[in-house]
């Protein structure tokens, strides 16, 4: 079966057009299949990102249909009979074709103090118990790798370049209620601020796109739970 990938082209010194590719798909043909395909045998300046292709590392993220999707697991056959379009994640700056720039997502993380910051007197090898409340809460949030699906399903992102984003917001949650992380207070500040939680308007598309199965959405919910508790300690 041949199949029509209308695929988004852009670089530096070209304007931004749509190209049609058609590629020779069978029952279990991907996305990535087609894509590397095209850049083998039609056209090898187009340019895409990805890695593993097993559906682990999340580098092939693009939207795909007018959704955020991994590219290596999407099959064709999944797509219905027509023409496929694949384009690069919304929000992110270009770099050419379908890659895009991953350092505002990684600022949003560093923006809201996304690294553990040990407590003084944290024991210096204390994993947690896997039993405790906590770690049992938090393990629902934090199997995020990154792929910034999320960021682009937003919204509110596309509005307010200051919001954290959807993943930036789990990770947060995930060490508010980590007992050894030492680094709350300056976390709060930012959490608390006309730009973060209050940002929020609760439309569920970063969970609904979450190729992991996790809930920002939740997790989000759960942090302004917390925050009147915070804001009475100031």
């Amino acid at each position: 079966m041949t199949r029509t990938l209308r695929v988004f082209r852009w670089s530096a010194d070209t304007p931004e057009r749509v190209e049609d590719y058609r590629v020779s798909s069978g029952p279990d043909t991907t996305v990535l299949d087609a894509l590397v395909d095209i850049q083998r045998t039609q056209d090898p300046t187009l340019a895409f990102r990805y890695a593993c292709r097993v559906g682990m590392c999340g580098s092939c993220a693009m939207v795909v249909n007018g959704r955020e999707r991994w590219a290596c697991r999407t099959r064709l056959a999944s797509l219905g009979d027509g023409p496929v379009s694949v384009r690069p994640l919304y929000h992110f700056p270009l770099l050419r074709d379908l890659v895009v720039d991953m350092a505002p997502f990684v600022e949003k993380l560093r923006a809201v103090g996304a690294a553990l910051t040990p407590r003084p007197d944290a024991a210096r090898y204390d994993q947690g118990s896997s039993a405790a409340p906590e770690r049992q809460e938090i393990d629902q949030a934090i199997e995020c790798i990154g792929c910034g699906m999320c960021l682009s399903a937003c919204t509110i992102v596309a509005h307010n370049a200051r919001f954290p984003g959807p993943a930036a917001l789990n990770r947060a949650f995930t060490l508010e209620l980590d007992s050894r992380d030492g680094g709350q207070q300056a976390r709060w500040r930012v959490l608390l601020s006309d730009d973060a939680l209050a940002r929020c308007h609760g439309q569920g598309n970063c969970t609904a796109v979450c190729p992991m199965g996790l809930a920002p959405m939740r997790s989000i919910i759960r942090l302004r739970q917390r925050a009147p508790l915070r804001l009475l300690r100031r």
